[in-house]
């Protein structure tokens, strides 16, 4: 599900250029706050949420008005690739990434053994999202949520990501008091969305509760369920930084068609093609070394001045938040905790 995660709501991405969403308007006739609190907590008993979940975490609520001036005031970024990279896999990043990953060796190569995602990958996730662990939110998330889902512009998907958030607190997943994350609604280490939540967290750490806010082991563990689910190649890597030679760039364009299916971004980059074919239109590595001569069919993202051709794994990644920005910084930052 596309809309499963936060920042896909906040940031639709061209190649090489993500940029906000205009907001619209709200509608003028919204109903009362507390008029639609009384619905929504009779709809809730009706889909069977319990009274003391209800009780915990619907009753008395009042909706936040920085949560409804944070999404109706989200900034346009055109920053080019190069700068966003900057910003994000610096060293620093790269240091802490590297410490983190002698510190969580043991556990970090049972995840990869269970579900096939590299450890690096699920690290860099970690840092991009959250910065490893440091920075998951402080709001209630079901204050955020109730605000969004009322306030109007969204609604409907609010209102869905809502419900699945009490599914989560019914099931015993976790208490509510824990449950807190960004204005979006966006929750814990990985910042999943509830109803990423309800499909991908895991208990990896064996306490029976899905604790993707405190516990390392059950953060990292979901965000390689998540990908794997989204179709990560075991063994395969996400792919490489190419050169496409000037005079060969209308070749290029014309030789393999663009999807037509898909996110934004998965509309911005062409349909996989066998590593041979890409050879023959030119294409090398960007350190002018040639490419692999066999391997997984491979897509080519054009990034502003830089090129990357891409595997089924890179697609998983975009899964995750579909933005090149993001899963290219995702995908080289891991190339760097190697």
């Amino acid at each position: 599900m596309r809309t499963c995660r936060a920042v896909l709501l906040l940031i639709l991405v061209a190649v090489g250029a993500p940029h906000a969403q205009t907001p619209d308007a709200a509608p003028p006739d919204r109903e009362p706050f507390a008029s639609w609190l009384a619905h929504l907590i009779e709809e809730a008993r009706t889909r069977g949420i319990s009274e003391s979940v209800i009780a915990d975490t619907l009753v008395d609520l009042a909706p936040l008005e920085r949560v409804i001036e944070s999404d109706r005031t989200q900034a346009e970024l055109t920053p080019g690739l190069d700068r966003y990279l900057r910003s994000r896999v610096t060293p620093a990043v790269i240091r802490k990434g590297r410490t983190l990953a002698r510190a969580h060796r043991a556990l970090l190569t049972r995840i990869t053994r269970t579900y096939g995602v590299p450890g690096r990958v699920v690290e860099a996730i970690w840092g991009v999202e959250s910065g490893f662990g440091r920075a998951t939110g402080r709001i209630p998330i079901m204050q955020a949520l109730a605000t969004l889902a009322w306030e109007g512009r969204r609604a409907q998907f609010f209102r869905g990501q809502l419900f699945d958030a009490l599914t989560g607190l019914d099931r015993g997943y976790i208490d509510a008091s824990v449950m807190r994350g960004s204005w979006a609604g966006a929750m814990g280490q990985p910042q999943f969305m509830p109803s990423s939540y309800l499909q991908y967290a895991v208990d990896f750490d064996g306490d029976g509760r899905r604790d993707i806010w405190r516990s390392t082991p059950d953060a990292l563990a979901s965000i390689a369920n998540y990908l794997a689910a989204y179709g990560w190649q075991r063994d395969v890597p996400w792919g490489w930084e190419v050169r496409v030679p000037e005079d060969r760039a209308d070749a290029v364009a014309s030789a393999v068609p663009t999807r037509t299916e898909g996110c934004y971004a998965v509309r911005n980059m062409t349909e996989r093609a066998p590593m041979s074919r890409w050879r023959e239109l030119g294409l090398t590595r960007v350190n002018g070394q040639p490419l692999p001569p066999r391997g997984a069919d491979v897509a080519l993202v054009n990034a502003g001045t830089r090129h990357f051709l891409v595997t089924a794994s890179y697609d998983a990644i975009l899964g995750y938040n579909c933005a090149h920005y993001y899963a290219l910084s995702v995908a080289l930052l891991s190339d760097r905790l190697k």
